[in-house]
């Protein structure tokens, strides 16, 4: 187990993450009430597994904080409201929030290389899930045919 200091250290990231994923619940439940037209359904559908696994993500880094002798933050990360539920602002949104919750992922693995092998294994695991989200918002992004990604 990491020392005392490097213990503090893991329990702050890790209730960032707990509070981005909380906000990542509000956001794609919001999100999955805005969506209309032709596609609605298989949309609002994605949108609602995404907000599921924000909760799981959310529940497991507050694990992790209890387990680590810590107290789960009550606070929900950041929640822009931008009025705009265009598909496209919605993806692009979502771009951005999986983003930031992805470099939280890597500063709580540099943090606990050397430490903590469990953190270390759960913040890869994790970064694998974020990119690859990433890469199918990328790709939604994009118009059929395309085969460059998608730059916002």
């Amino acid at each position: 187990m990491p020392n005392a200091e490097k213990t503090n250290s893991l329990i702050a990231i890790l209730n960032r993450i707990l509070e981005a994923e909380l906000a990542g619940v509000v956001r794609y439940t919001h999100y999955a009430l805005m969506v209309y037209g032709y596609n609605r359904i298989p949309i609002v559908g994605w949108l609602k597994e995404n907000a599921d696994e924000s909760l799981m993500h959310a529940r497991r880094a507050g694990e992790l904080v209890t387990l680590l002798g810590g107290h789960p933050s009550l606070k929900i990360g950041q929640l822009l409201e931008s009025r705009k539920h265009d598909i496209g602002d919605i993806l692009r949104e979502s771009l951005d929030h999986e983003k930031a919750a992805l470099e939280a992922y890597y500063e709580l693995l540099g943090e606990a290389e050397g430490h903590s092998v469990l953190i270390e294994e759960y913040a890869r695991e994790l970064i694998v899930e974020e990119e690859m989200h990433l890469d199918e918002v990328n790709k939604m992004l994009r118009k059929p045919g395309d085969i460059e990604p998608f730059k916002p």
